[in-house]
């Protein structure tokens, strides 16, 4: 407990914003984002990896950091530095809810630095880790069965004979026939799309080979949440 109080030790409590004191915040904080960024690698799944934006985690909490050791204890010079910071205007949208979670994590640490509260930096940061890590191996928050769009081109008709429908039950709990449309110029082909509920998404390759088994069909593609799956 001893060493846990004086890694907490703050300017408003007896500590002072010395030249040492801001290094090692800095470079704490710079230990940390890495933490962060490293974690936000390992676990990222989707299309929507951004180089710049891991980045950006490390060089945010840094930032704030030093923000934190420029306002020390003065209300002046944190309500002035409040007003230069309004004038800035960020204009890239963030299109997942989980990195503006990282970035709130990034911004939490680099003021637990900046203040001198290392010891809730450095286990806050583990913890936070910790549970990104294990919502990520355990695919915590997955919705089964899982919502999939199907299409193809098939050179005619489906009757309640036809072997799509026999493939389609194999391997989904539920489908349904969402259009139809006649490509047109004479030609024979038609072009389906069915909105299907998988039963188990490690079976998509397979099903995907079954249908393109099926004499006539051409251009299947199934899209499933973020991945997209084309024969």
């Amino acid at each position: 407990m001893n060493s846990f109080r004086n890694l907490e030790e703050t300017p408003l409590t007896g500590g002072t914003f010395s030249p040492e004191s801001i290094i090692l915040s800095l470079l704490l904080a710079f230990i940390l984002g890495q933490v962060i960024a490293w974690v936000y690698y390992a676990t990222h799944s989707g299309l929507s990896y951004s180089r710049s934006f891991v980045q950006a985690l490390i060089i945010i909490t840094v930032v704030v950091a030093m923000v934190m050791a420029v306002i020390g204890n003065n209300i002046i010079t944190a309500v002035g530095l409040m007003g230069a910071l309004a004038l800035i205007r960020f204009r890239n949208i963030i299109k997942d809810t989980r990195d503006i979670a990282f970035i709130f994590c990034s911004l939490v640490v680099g003021m637990a630095t900046g203040s001198q509260r290392y010891a809730t930096a450095i286990v806050g940061t583990t913890i936070l880790s910790l549970i990104v890590i294990y919502l990520y191996a355990t695919s915590f928050g997955t919705h089964e069965p899982h919502n999939g769009f199907l299409r193809f081109t098939l050179r005619g008709h489906i009757d309640p004979k036809h072997p799509i429908p026999s493939v389609l039950k194999r391997f989904c709990g539920n489908f349904t026939l969402i259009s139809s449309q006649e490509s047109g110029f004479g030609s024979p082909a038609v072009e389906y799309a069915y909105q299907l509920m998988i039963k188990n998404s490690a079976k998509n390759e397979l099903m995907l080979t079954e249908l393109k088994k099926v004499e006539g069909i051409e251009n299947v593609s199934l899209t499933m949440q973020e991945q997209l799956l084309e024969v």
